[in-house]
């Protein structure tokens, strides 16, 4: 009750004086009522402002370019945790939210991964407030990054990708599995194509990827001889790249393209085939021919070269051969 009281009074001031003077205001009111029991029957330090709050860093995150999917999870995520606590999240201490954590962690037998999202969703709001002078200072700061295990994941190998062309089905989902190999494209940027947008000649097209950033991806002549012959045997005129395969010939979505390739991988007993896999399969792929990492970060449209790295899963036996040449 003691360190609420202390701190609403802080932020009340927090308009009006500089750090070093807030700093020295909560060292006097700290030493004046050391001694002191502070108790109150009523705990309500003024109108909760919290929905409010979370609509304005909500609002910020939009201006700044987050998708509505990332917008939604960032509120769904800080709704959960603020009617966990029943607090202001004025009020919210680097305790409350430790606490939190655990109790989610335990009541969802949550994985560490999804755990340290919550946090740097959390780590995020509560730095916006602190530096738009909403708090004095985020609660999250001592809380760090949860350690999580280092997993290699996945690749599709050569024999893989060659048994799901052998076997598709047609024209449209030998062209999707060519362009998802070859671009390494996510599979939102793909469903958005027009076909106004596949230049032939240089084998190449503009996506939209996160955060409507437009850039060039390249696909290769195997693709580029199957996705003019399944354009040439379509009979809609329906103006997107991809589409259903029984009128009236709408867009393809994400979720049927992850279907078809679920069922092709079961008919085919391919593990875990999924449209991600296959731009991490170009990466690794990339990354042991030589490739400089620069210039796959800018093929796959990452922001930060960290996220680059760890879709990049180096052969073992490249390590090998590497340590014989230069070490060995």
């Amino acid at each position: 009750m003691k360190e609420e009281l202390i701190t609403e009074i802080m932020q009340g001031m927090l308009l009006y004086l500089d750090n070093a003077q807030l700093k020295k205001l909560k060292q006097v009111m700290e030493h004046t009522l050391f001694n002191y029991d502070v108790s109150s029957t009523n705990t309500d330090f003024g109108e909760d402002d919290s929905k409010a709050l979370i609509d304005r860093f909500i609002a910020a995150k939009r201006i700044e370019g987050c998708s509505e999917k990332t917008l939604k999870y960032y509120q769904t995520t800080i709704d959960a945790m603020t009617v966990s606590l029943g607090k202001n999240v004025r009020h919210i201490l680097t305790e409350d939210l430790r606490e939190y954590l655990t109790e989610y962690q335990n009541r969802n037998q949550s994985s560490r991964v999804t755990i340290d999202n919550i946090r740097r969703i959390l780590s995020s709001f509560f730095s916006w407030l602190e530096d738009e002078d909403y708090i004095i200072k985020s609660p999250v700061r001592r809380i760090h990054k949860v350690r999580t295990a280092t997993n290699i994941k996945e690749t599709y190998s050569d024999e893989d990708l060659e048994k799901m062309r052998d076997n598709c089905d047609g024209l449209r989902d030998l062209a999707m599995i060519d362009m998802l190999a070859s671009t390494g494209m996510r599979v939102g940027e793909m469903v958005l194509l027009n076909r106004e947008d596949i230049d032939f000649s240089e084998r190449e097209c503009v996506v939209f990827g996160k955060g409507n950033k437009e850039r060039i991806v390249y696909f290769d002549a195997r693709a580029k001889i199957h996705l003019r012959e399944y354009l040439e045997s379509r009979m809609d005129d329906n103006p997107a790249l991809f589409v259903t395969l029984r009128a009236p010939y709408k867009r393809l979505q994400i979720g049927g393209i992850e279907s078809r390739l679920r069922e092709m991988g079961k008919r085919l007993s391919i593990p875990k085939v999924h449209p991600h896999k296959f731009r991490r399969t170009l990466a690794t792929m990339a990354i042991d021919k030589g490739m400089p990492i620069e210039q796959l970060q800018r093929l796959l449209g990452h922001q930060r070269i960290d996220t680059t790295l760890q879709y990049a899963m180096v052969k073992q036996s490249n390590v090998k051969n590497a340590h014989r040449r230069y070490i060995s």
